[in-house]
């Protein structure tokens, strides 16, 4: 068709007069024009030509097909539905103002739009929204579109306005001033063609540059499941480009969609629309739609209104609504009609919940917890948490699996679905909870049941059959330790029909348990479970299977064990629990109250166990006899050695775990200075807040006699070797650990004379000498018991005390020490984190002219670096390198050599070079040094001198040697470098030698 069929002419005509006429409209169409297609427009090509589409096949009463198609750098949009007319063409010459003005009646709220070229509007689910404005994303990506369709065409060219607008001379200097940049749009030309076939319309978009193609290629890559959803009048998307071939159709395939909307009434456009542009005030349809993923994916996070915001939303759906968007369509406007379209909203979220969960769905994920995304999220999700409490969402727990409305509901903290299972029928409104669940549950206004509390409200209606079942239900709850506190008080009948509360400390029923040996506990109310309720559950609960050791740990039974003394028959007591250690003696591990139990000595006197030793044992050898006696023979003779040994426990180890050492358990309570030994080894000499982790003890150390003997029975014996030896490991309230000596060796090292803090036969010999000798009978202990005791082998063994005797001794001007000893007795204190209180007065020094002096300690210095060892006018010299220079630092009080002295060198000397060999030699060495025919530093003359540079001084060619060293972090090395220094023919031969190193 070639006629002017839509009066392209006539529209050009009219705009180039109004123009001509007034140059500011021109300016005014020019600037609005521009700020749309670098603001709000910039790239919507894609999503503002789908809305186009959409409305056509709105207006022809069909859903609509859009195709796109990318090739050699031109982009063909083509679709279906009502073609272009005069008055789209019209509307996409006039920028904001639509052809869909006329459509846009309460009455027929779906129907705007003219099509893909005939409406340059924002079509939209409903008719709320910015008019005559959208076609203008095409000129983010092109000059020239074009429009075609069945009954004609139209196209817009930025040459062709520009040589149209030439001809106005009134235009000439506006046009001057934008650098020739005109509003495209404003003048169409007839254009001939028709679009493909199968198709009613078709924009062809010959893309303006690489960037313009780079854009279209991401958009239409970036085209997705939310064009179909916001455009409900498409039904099919097609893409197509070079490599690339994707459809869009079936979008509910995919998606749960609800859908809602209407029309305002005449009072409500009042209210709503007051403060919304004119032509909005005229189309009062509004709708909102949600979109739920039928697959795991993550939904966009912006809102679409219905095309894509810069709104975050933070909802597990899609929400695509006529909210009112500001100037730039990338954000909603603030207003009545907003805050009515959150409402609306939220009602709909709420139908969308309540509609999934009613198919079985999970529904928790969807409801908002957390920070929201932004002001309008914020918003949103308040709305949806006002009305998601009063929606039957949740499912019950009972048969009918009826919805059960958030207020309506209650969850048993803790109870799993088996649990549930059971408490259904007597809890109302109990509905299925997992723990992760809690914070979306709390802000549902769920009521909640603390476990406990439910189990408390538990009667004793129930048969033993039918508790047992609900001892079932809890097999998974009871492997949680914090669930397991709460079904503390749960009721368990017994067999002999009482029913109590709590299952710790009850006993399960086995048959290898004797008669005889449960009736002599039966008045101290051993408690035996009913057989018919018996279930796994229980013992996870506490509850005891009556084994013999599990028996022996019977709280019953201890106290028949510490009230043995006033039974009826004290030697029916001990025969039943000698007769239960005797079926395996390492029962009674760690049952140390057993030792209350009274025996029959060989005088046949009742005396507590832990006062009876065996005769002809080790015990009986070292123990003062005033405090023990030997047990009756027949005892011996009747249970065996090993059950005695294992209830008497004189001298024995008691063990104890997670103590805390203000609260020491009752295990540990009656040990002699136990105390003492807390606030000894406790941080800070403070034991509140200090805890241990495991803990050994040796009891009766207060009662032993021998102990040359004593120490080879605790060194071979290996649970007594284990807890006299190894260091217990503290932890103070900062939670920082420290290992200190065990009790036994630390009651040993207080009580024992002439042990602590003497000579190990294996000492150092240099610290030997300022320590006082060990007993001799020591020399037989191993290496690790004599550590133990005190015995002092190296510097390391040193405590504060004996530290401070060292250095009390070393100080003593009488004692003869050889640099030798000193050098390396610094050595090793210099590395101790350990003082001794106040700092010596006095402090053994080298001595310049050879062996070591003892001067005041206001006259000595640390010397930690070798070229401070030329500085004899500093004071008395204390060597040490590194770490050590400052651990002797701090020990001593005594300064650093170079926080008394500048070290500055008086002159500059000759700068020379360093001899190639040498450098060949040991490459770290700088390439120039300084030479002095006399050097000095701080006035004092030296041989060399390394300066704060690091650059190296020297005098001589030792010194030279040494400065090189020094300054190359190479200090092994000044022989070598000294070497080839003194005797440069040597240089082949220590080169040779190097390439060994």
């Amino acid at each position: 068709m070639t006629d002017d069929a839509f009066g392209t002419a006539q529209i050009r005509q009219k705009v180039l007069a109004a123009w001509a006429a007034s140059p500011v409209r021109f300016r005014e169409d020019a600037n609005a024009e521009e700020e749309l297609v670098l603001g709000g427009y910039a790239d919507r090509v894609v999503i503002e030509l789908a809305q186009n589409a959409a409305d056509a096949a709105t207006r022809a009463g069909t859903l609509g097909r859009i195709r796109y198609e990318l090739r050699d750098n031109t982009l063909v949009v083509a679709n279906t539905g009502a073609p272009l007319d005069a008055d789209g063409v019209q509307s996409l010459a006039t920028l904001r103002a639509s052809a869909k003005r006329d459509a846009a009646s309460p009455e027929a709220p779906g129907a705007e739009g003219a099509g893909a070229g005939g409406a340059g509007g924002a079509g939209r689910v409903a008719p709320v929204g910015r008019f005559g404005v959208g076609f203008s994303a095409v000129l983010a990506v092109t000059d020239e579109p074009v429009v075609l369709s069945r009954t004609g065409g139209v196209r817009f060219s930025k040459t062709d306005t520009a040589a149209a607008i030439a001809d106005v001379l009134s235009l000439e200097t506006e046009v001057r001033r934008r650098d020739g940049q005109a509003p495209v749009l404003r003048l169409p030309f007839e254009a001939e063609g028709e679009p493909p076939i199968g198709y009613d319309t078709a924009v062809i978009l010959p893309l303006r540059d690489e960037a313009a193609v780079a854009l279209v290629r991401r958009l239409l890559a970036e085209a997705d499941d939310a064009l179909l959803l916001a455009l409900p009048g498409l039904e099919r998307i097609e893409i197509e480009t070079d490599d690339t071939r994707r459809l869009l159709e079936n979008v509910e395939d995919r998606w749960y969609v609800h859908r809602t909307g209407g029309v305002f009434t005449p009072a409500e456009r009042e209210q709503l629309l007051a403060d919304r542009p004119t032509e909005e005030r005229t189309r009062p349809a509004w709708s909102v739609v949600w979109a739920l993923p039928r697959i795991d994916r993550t939904p966009p996070t912006v809102l679409h209104a219905p095309t894509p915001t810069d709104e975050p939303l933070s909802l597990g759906a899609l929400l695509l609504a006529t909210f009112p968007l500001d100037s730039t369509r990338r954000h909603v406007a603030k207003g009545p009609l907003t805050d009515r379209l959150v409402q609306e909203a939220a009602t709909a979220y709420a139908d969308l919940l309540h509609d999934r969960a009613a198919s079985g769905d999970d529904v928790l994920r969807l409801v908002p917890t957390g920070l929201a995304a932004g002001a309008l999220d914020r918003m949103v999700r308040e709305e949806i948490m006002h009305r998601l409490p009063s929606t039957a969402m949740l499912r019950a727990a009972d048969a009918s699996g009826e919805l059960l409305r958030p207020q309506d509901a209650v969850v048993v903290e803790g109870a799993d679905e088996a649990f549930n299972g059971v408490l259904a029928p007597i809890v109302e409104g109990l509905i299925q909870a997992r723990r992760e669940d809690r914070q979306v549950l709390d802000a549902l206004q769920v009521r909640r049941l603390e476990l406990a509390e439910v189990v408390d409200q538990l009667g004793g209606e129930g048969s033993p059959g039918w508790w047992r079942e609900l001892y079932v239900s809890l097999a998974n709850m009871v492997t949680d330790p914090l669930l397991r506190e709460s079904l503390g008080t749960l009721p368990v009948p017994l067999a002999d029909g009482r029913l109590v509360r709590g299952a710790r400390g009850l006993l399960l029923p086995g048959p290898e348990i004797p008669l005889d040996t449960l009736a002599a506990f039966s008045e101290y109310g051993v408690r035996v479970v009913h057989p018919e309720a018996v279930a796994p559950a229980l013992e996870r609960l506490g509850a005891i299977p009556a084994t013999p050791r599990t028996l022996l740990e019977d709280s019953s039974v201890r106290t028949a064990v510490e009230h043995s003394a006033d039974a009826d028959d004290p030697d029916a007591i001990a025969h039943a629990v000698l007769s239960l250690v005797a079926a395996d003696p390492a029962q009674a591990d760690g049952l140390w109250w057993l030792s209350d139990l009274v025996l029959r000595d060989t005088d046949g006197e009742l005396v507590p166990a832990n006062a009876l030793v065996i005769p002809g044992s080790p015990a009986h050898a070292i123990l003062d006899p005033d405090e023990v006696a030997p047990i009756a023979d027949d005892l011996v003779d009747r249970y065996g050695r090993p059950a005695l040994e294992a209830v008497l426990s004189t001298l024995a180890v008691v063990t104890a775990a997670d103590v805390a050492l203000d609260q020491l358990p009752e295990s540990l309570r009656d040990l002699d200075g136990i105390e003492d030994w807390v606030y000894d080894v406790a941080p800070g000499g403070s034991p509140y807040g200090a805890t241990v982790g495991e803990i050994e003890v040796i009891r009766d150390l207060d009662w032993i006699t021998n102990w040359p003997k004593a120490l080879q029975i605790l060194g071979s014996d290996p649970d007594l070797r284990r807890a006299l030896i190894t260091p217990v490991r503290v932890v103070g309230p900062d939670d920082r650990p420290r290992d200190v000596p065990s009790y036994a060796a630390w009651w040993i090292r207080e009580h024992v004379e002439q042990l602590a803090g003497r000579a190990d036969p294996d000492a150092e010999p240099v610290l030997a000498t300022f320590l006082d000798e060990a007993p001799g009978w020591t020399a037989a202990l191993d290496p690790e018991v004599r550590t133990a005791i005190g015995l002092v082998r190296d510097v390391g063994d040193l405590d504060a005390d004996g530290l401070a005797l060292v250095l009390e001794r070393l100080a003593d001007p009488e004692r003869d020490v050889d640099e030798a000893s000193i050098l390396r007795l610094w050595s090793r204190l210099g590395t101790l984190a350990l003082f001794p209180g106040d700092a010596p007065d006095h402090v053994r020094v080298l001595d310049p002219e050879g062996g070591t002096r003892v001067t005041d300690a206001d006259h000595a210095v640390v010397v930690d670096g070798p070229m401070w060892v030329q500085r004899h006018d500093l004071g008395g010299f204390v060597v040490g390198s590194g770490a050590a220079a400052d651990g002797l630092s701090d020990l001593f009080d005594v300064p650093l050599a170079q926080e008394v002295a500048d070290g500055k060198i008086d002159g500059t000397g000759t700068a020379a070079d360093v001899p190639p060999i040498v450098r060949e030699l040991v490459p770290e060495v700088p390439a120039t040094w300084w030479e002095h025919d006399e050097l000095t530093v701080d006035g004092v003359e030296v041989s060399w001198w390394v300066d704060a540079d690091g650059a190296p001084h020297a005098a001589t060619f030792d010194g030279l040697a040494k400065a090189l060293a020094w300054a190359a972090g190479r200090w092994d090395r000044r022989h070598v470098i000294r070497a080839v220094l003194n005797e440069p023919d040597r240089s082949v031969e220590l080169l040779t030698d190097a390439i060994y190193d």
